[in-house]
């Protein structure tokens, strides 16, 4: 009898378990159930485009704020290509540098030494975030340093990420370039030269893709490999966004030192569109650094919904890590994404599936996690 007992409390135990992972899986098992014919045609074969998703759940009470995550293949061990992801991280990281330094503030003008385009840190920040600007980025991470990036970024717990190189451009150089800075209208100071250490090789799955690259107008048929490159993976960058979005719920030692006038600009940057930012609508619509939901349409985005972002493309990968909010409906999620399109698995050949399955991907998912938010919500 003991014993009979014991085995339907064991069978009671694990149905229980069984019910519970069920439940918490709900959200991501229904979203990626949809016939939507984008997501279809990547999740009905889905390793050849190395798809990543981690989906947040944001819910508040009077005096608590709850993250509920939910991840499908997330793997940080499985490598994919960063792109301009990174932008975000060395942004934050500047305007905390500048909030260390007396005499300087993000309107501070500055340029790069051999270089006549001048900029402010604010300038450089909001083209980053509106537009994606490389040149804004790498002006940043002159200012910085590689290795000050990534030390500060462990420090916060933010782990594991590696910024190893400049973006649009093929440099080796580990030191970084002087700066010329405006200390005032008519005198200017010169930042000493950033000391890098030399990247290790990064040993990780998928570290190197394919079955060719072009490198100076000639194919190899070898696998591309990744390894000298950016790393930063899909848990590290949502991460960075709840530090960003939520810092009140990171210990002290954890969040971006940031005054909040400091934050305010941050966050404002993350959403402006590129219009309001003074870009060219025909060129720079509202969704060209927005995937997630609006990313396959070129129709203007509604003001209440405001997305908080940074996207990267680049080598096949588009990702987008994203805090969305629907002001109208209350509703507010996060949600982290990428995928690799490259169908003849040559890298460097300009041959990438962004148009056709990537973008449409990205923007669909999004469709389905807002709607799944929708119905959240409308629940009693």
């Amino acid at each position: 009898m003991k014993t009979l007992k014991l085995t339907l409390l064991l069978f009671f135990l694990v149905s229980l378990s069984c019910e519970t992972k069920k439940k918490e899986n709900k959200p991501m098992a229904t979203v990626l159930a949809s016939q939507n014919s984008s997501l279809r045609k990547v999740l009905d074969n889905v390793d050849p485009y190395e798809v990543q998703i981690l989906y947040t759940q944001i819910d508040r009470s009077p005096d608590s704020i709850i993250f509920t995550d939910f991840e499908f293949q997330l793997d940080h061990t499985n490598y994919f290509y960063p792109a301009s992801t990174v932008k975000l991280p060395i942004a934050v990281l500047a305007l905390e540098k500048l909030n260390l330094t007396d005499t300087l503030d993000r309107n501070t003008r500055y340029y790069i030494e051999g270089d006549s385009v001048e900029n402010t840190f604010a300038e450089d920040i909001s083209k980053i975030l509106a537009v994606s600007d490389n040149h804004a980025n790498n002006r940043l991470l002159e200012f910085q340093g590689q290795d000050a990036i990534n030390a500060r970024l462990e420090a916060k717990g933010i782990a594991p990420v590696r910024i190893s190189h400049r973006l649009g451009i093929h440099s080796d150089d580990l030191t970084t370039k002087p700066l010329v800075l405006y200390m005032n209208d008519s005198t200017t100071g010169i930042s000493e030269p950033i000391n890098n250490s030399e990247p290790l090789p990064l040993n990780l799955n998928r570290i190197k893709k394919g079955v060719g690259y072009y490198k100076k107008d000639s194919l190899h048929n070898e696998p591309f490999d990744f390894s000298f490159k950016n790393y930063y993976p899909i848990g590290s960058q949502h991460q960075v966004l709840k530090r960003i979005i939520f810092p009140e719920l990171f210990d002290a030692t954890e969040r971006f030192n940031l005054s909040e006038d400091q934050r305010e600009f941050l966050l404002n940057a993350m959403y402006t569109l590129p219009k309001d930012a003074g870009y060219d609508q025909e060129e720079y619509y509202d969704s060209y650094c927005k995937f997630f939901i609006y990313g396959d349409s070129k129709e203007n985005i509604p003001e209440h919904i405001r997305i908080y972002n940074k996207v990267g493309f680049a080598y096949g990968t588009l990702t987008d890590c994203a805090y969305i909010v629907d002001e109208k409906n209350q509703i507010e999620f996060m949600l982290t994404a990428t995928i690799l399109v490259n169908e003849d698995g040559i890298f460097n050949d300009d041959k990438y599936e962004y148009d056709e399955i990537g973008i449409p991907f990205l923007a669909a998912l999004g469709r389905e996690f807002y709607q799944y938010e929708l119905e959240r919500k409308k629940a009693p």
